[in-house]
C-alpha cells in the first residue's frame, strides 16, 4: 500500500481531506447503525471530528465536543486501559463501560488507531465505540469467573477486579487477593504491609470474610491511637479493682474475638511489654486480664498490618524478632497507587459515583486539566486521599462538571513535579532501565512517563523507539 500513498495524496488534495473523512465517517455509520460513535483527536487529544452517531450514543454534540479534550465525553467507569491509544498505537474491540452525559452507563465495544507525526511523536488518532445492546448496562460489567481461581471476586471483562471492598484491575492487588483467597482456607497469622490508605483493614476483613471463621466477630484495634496502659486494658480487659476508675470487669477484645478474628493496626506501634504478652496469645492461646490471676483461653486469628519494615524495627530493638516471625507467617503486600496508575481512574469514578447517591451534588464529568491534574498526581494517602479529593470537590463545588478550582489546594499549587530526575550523565543501558522505570512507575502512560523523567514526550518517542523499550 505505501507505494500507492502517492496516488491517495494527490486525490485527497483534489477532493478535500476533510470531505473525504466525513464521508467516509457517514458511510460507516449507515452501515453500522445511527448510534455508533466514530471521533477523531490531535495530538493534545482534542477532538476534531465528532459524528451524528458519537452525539447520539454519548449525548454531547458536535458543538460542545469540538476542540475538547476527549476525556469531557469519553468518561470511562472501569478502564484506563483503553486510553492507551498514544501508548500502544491500537485498540481492539476492547469492551469499555462508559457514563453519558446524563449520567446513564452504557456498554460498549472500543476500536481506535493512533497516527504518529514524522518524528514518531503520537499525533492523534481515530476512534470507534460500538454499542454492545440498545439497553443502558450497569456501571460494572456481568461478572465472569475470576482468574487463578478468585471465587470471591467480581471480575468484569475490563480485568477489573472487586474484592470483598477492594477494586483493582493491578496484577500486583490481583495476587494479593489470591493470597487473601487462599490463606482463607487455614487459620495462619496474617501480616498485612502496605502504606497508608491503601486498604489494609479492608484485605483483613477480607481475609476473616474468607475465612471458616466469617460468621463470627471481627474486632479491630490500633495500636498507635492509645496509651500502653490503655491499650493494654483494651486488649486484654481487666478486672474489677484493677486500677483507679476500674469498677467493673472488662472483658477485652481478646475475649470479644473468640470465635472469629482480631485485627491488629499498626502493630510495629505495640509496645515492648506488650510484645510479650501477645506473643503469648500467639503460642499458647491464653492470656491473663489486667489485674487478674486466672489464665483464659481463647480460639482467636491473629491479623496484623504496619506501613513499617518490621526487621527494621528488628534491628533498631524496637521489636521482639521471634514476635515477627510468629506475625508474618503468611506475609501480604498491598503496593501502592502511585504504583498502580490503572487504578486511578477506576477509583476516581468509583467514589464520584459513590457520593453521588448522598448529595447535593452529582458529578457527570470532569474537566479535562482535572482530570489530567488528578491523573498525574502521585497520591501519597492512597486510596484514602481519593476518597477525600472526592467528598472535597462534592462539598465545595455544585454543577455536573467537576472544575480545577474545586479540587484541594495542592492541585493548585503544581506540586507535582518529579523528584526523580534523570541521572545527568548515562549509558545506553542506564537511559533504557530509566525509560523502563518510568513506564512501570505510571503504569505505561507516556505522557507522565515523560515528565517524570523530564523530557518532552517526542524525545521519550524517540529515545523509546532508540532501544527498543
Amino acid at each position: 500500500m505505501a507505494g500507492s500513498d502517492h496516488l491517495l495524496n494527490r486525490w485527497m488534495r483534489c477532493v478535500g481531506p476533510p470531505d473525504a473523512m466525513r464521508n467516509m465517517v457517514e458511510m460507516l455509520s449507515g452501515l453500522c447503525g445511527p448510534r455508533v460513535a466514530v471521533f477523531a483527536v490531535d495530538s493534545q487529544r482534542n477532538v476534531v471530528l465528532w459524528n451524528a452517531g458519537a452525539e447520539e450514543l454519548l449525548g454531547f454534540t458536535s458543538d460542545e465536543m469540538v476542540g475538547q479534550h476527549c476525556l469531557k465525553a469519553n468518561r470511562c467507569e472501569t478502564c484506563i486501559r483503553a486510553c492507551g491509544m498514544s501508548d500502544n498505537g491500537r485498540i481492539d474491540n476492547v469492551p469499555l463501560v462508559l457514563h453519558r452525559n446524563d449520567g446513564t452507563a452504557i456498554r460498549v465495544r472500543k476500536t481506535a488507531r493512533s497516527l504518529q507525526a514524522s518524528d514518531g511523536s503520537f499525533a492523534g488518532g481515530i476512534e470507534v465505540l460500538i454499542p454492545e445492546d440498545e439497553l443502558r448496562a450497569p456501571p460494572i460489567a456481568t461478572a465472569r469467573p475470576a482468574p487463578r481461581g478468585i471465587v470471591a471476586a467480581n471480575v468484569d471483562d475490563t480485568g477489573v477486579l472487586h474484592f470483598h471492598g477492594l477494586w483493582s484491575r493491578d496484577p500486583g492487588m490481583h495476587q494479593a487477593f489470591e493470597i487473601i483467597r487462599n490463606v482463607g482456607e487455614t487459620d495462619a497469622t496474617v501480616l498485612i504491609r502496605g502504606e497508608s490508605g491503601t486498604g489494609k483493614e479492608l484485605a483483613a476483613r477480607a481475609v476473616h470474610n474468607e475465612s471458616m471463621r466469617r460468621d463470627g466477630p471481627f474486632q479491630a484495634v490500633n495500636c498507635a491511637a492509645l496509651s500502653p496502659t490503655l491499650l493494654e486494658s483494651e486488649l486484654f480487659g481487666h478486672v474489677r479493682g484493677a486500677f483507679t476508675g476500674a469498677v467493673k470487669n472488662r472483658p477485652g477484645l481478646f475475649r470479644q474475638a473468640n470465635g472469629g478474628t482480631l485485627f491488629l493496626d499498626e502493630v510495629a506501634e505495640l509496645p515492648l511489654d506488650l510484645q510479650a504478652k501477645l506473643l503469648r496469645v500467639l503460642q499458647e492461646r491464653t492470656f491473663v486480664p489486667v489485674g487478674g490471676t486466672d489464665p483464659i483461653q481463647v480460639d482467636i486469628r491473629i491479623v496484623a498490618a504496619t506501613h513499617k519494615a518490621l526487621r527494621q524495627k528488628v534491628r533498631e530493638g524496637a521489636f521482639r524478632e521471634d514476635l515477627m516471625y510468629r506475625l508474618r507467617v503468611v506475609p501480604i503486600y498491598l503496593p501502592p497507587l502511585r504504583a498502580r496508575r490503572g487504578d486511578v481512574e477506576l477509583l476516581l469514578w468509583h467514589y464520584i459515583g459513590r457520593y453521588a447517591k448522598r448529595g447535593p451534588r452529582t458529578i457527570q464529568s470532569v474537566a479535562p486539566e482535572a482530570m489530567r491534574a488528578l491523573l498525574d498526581h502521585e497520591w501519597p494517602g492512597n486510596v484514602r486521599e481519593v476518597i477525600n479529593v472526592i467528598q472535597y470537590a462534592s462539598a465545595v463545588g455544585r454543577g455536573p462538571t467537576l472544575l480545577m478550582g474545586e479540587l484541594p489546594p495542592e492541585f493548585r499549587e503544581n506540586n507535582t513535579a518529579s523528584s526523580w530526575p534523570m541521572t545527568p550523565q548515562r549509558t545506553d543501558v542506564d537511559e533504557a532501565d530509566q525509560l523502563r522505570q518510568a513506564l512501570a512507575r505510571t503504569g505505561g502512560h507516556i505522557g507522565q512517563a515523560a515528565k517524570l523523567l523530564g523530557i518532552s514526550r517526542p524525545t521519550f518517542w524517540r529515545r523509546r523507539k532508540k532501544h527498543g523499550v
